[in-house]
């Protein structure tokens, strides 16, 4: 009797790789639906505590739903107004700034050729940074920032309608797995675990964004309130994002006082922060199962900025944690989150004793 050649191994594999190239373009094809979807899931796992403690002290439904979705309103609100007019400030400063920074690049090259008799202008263009360049990107990221504003009431419907249905979910799902077998508290172990990251990473982030908007609103730089929200948002994406984040206070800092000693001192603020929350308070709060590989990291930021573009490169690490808390508990998939894991798991008391 001939096999049935789809249940060879070659087949299941080319199988298992057509079903990830259909799941990976159509989460780009569907991202105007899944990028407002994964936002307001962000923050209505944010909301959860507060949504949960005013139902444990009698608040009706529709109120205990309603005033978490007010308080993020008026958070994004706060926060959209503050960095606004920095925004607009910025748009029409950068022109001077880059004119500034060509023209200091310039007396710096000649500089080193009066110094060094080498001809750096015969090897190297003096137009590293193209002022139009720069300006069109700017435009494109405000613009960016304006279709984000325009598609936060679909957010805030959709988290709401999302804090509404955890009220109801946990018994749909334990109803569902009362004669199953399975265990009806993966669930809540997910949820639970997930909360505890974006609470922390939150937190952190939004301690790091006050601290580093204060070191730059001391060290004199222009823009602080739009450096410390910077910071803030690019600190949930590791290593990759605190870096980004200190370019343009050091960018800012050789504009207007034009000497590297100011410049390195904002950077050793910028290391040091950065290095304390990323790396010793951050991993002592979460645990090392939290935690992604370098190279994870990486391919995520790759990836979700492919698929959803800035704003997805700025979820990607969160998106890319809450797959991994998910694959932790099935216990089928754990080895694929143990290959996302940080570092190699310790074997139990039992292995190391045999």
């Amino acid at each position: 009797m001939t096999p049935d050649r789809t249940d060879t191994p070659g087949a299941q594999v080319l199988f298992s790789l057509a079903c990830f190239v259909v799941i990976v373009f159509g989460l780009r094809a569907a991202a105007p639906i899944l990028l407002p979807s994964a936002l307001a899931l962000f923050l209505a796992v944010l909301s959860f505590p507060v949504m949960f403690w005013l139902r444990s002290h009698r608040v009706p439904k529709a109120s205990a739903v309603i005033i978490p979705v007010l308080l993020n309103v008026a958070v994004v609100g706060l926060l959209i107004m503050v960095a606004s007019q920095s925004i607009s400030q910025l748009q029409r400063e950068l022109p001077t700034y880059l004119n500034t920074l060509t023209q200091l690049q310039n007396d710096w090259m000649q500089q080193i050729e009066t110094r060094t008799d080498l001809a750096l202008s015969d090897y190297l263009t003096v137009e590293v940074i193209d002022p139009g360049a720069v300006i069109g990107f700017a435009r494109g990221a405000v613009g960016r920032i304006a279709q984000l504003l325009s598609m936060t009431f679909l957010v805030f419907l959709i988290m709401a309608f999302m804090l509404s249905e955890a009220t109801v979910f946990p018994e749909k799902f334990r109803f569902l797995t009362q004669d199953s077998g399975i265990e009806d508290d993966r669930l809540a172990k997910i949820v639970s675990e997930v909360q505890t990251y974006l609470g922390i990473k939150t937190v952190i982030s939004l301690t790091t964004g006050v601290i580093l908007g204060s070191w730059a609103y001391a060290m004199g730089l222009d823009f602080p309130v739009l450096l410390g929200l910077a910071a803030f948002l690019l600190n949930y994406i590791p290593t990759v994002g605190s870096i980004i984040a200190a370019i343009p206070a050091v960018l800012l800092s050789v504009i207007l006082y034009g000497t590297l000693g100011h410049a390195l001192l904002v950077t050793v603020g910028y290391v040091t922060v950065n290095t304390v929350f990323g790396n010793i308070i951050e991993p002592s709060l979460m645990g090392r199962r939290l935690g992604l590989s370098t190279l994870v990291v990486m391919l995520s930021l790759l990836f979700w900025g492919w698929a959803w573009g800035p704003l997805g490169a700025l979820l990607s690490v969160p998106l890319t944690v809450i797959v991994k808390i998910w694959l932790e508990n099935t216990t089928d998939l754990r080895w694929v989150a143990i290959l996302l894991d940080k570092s190699a798991p310790q074997p139990s008391t039992a292995e190391a004793g045999d």
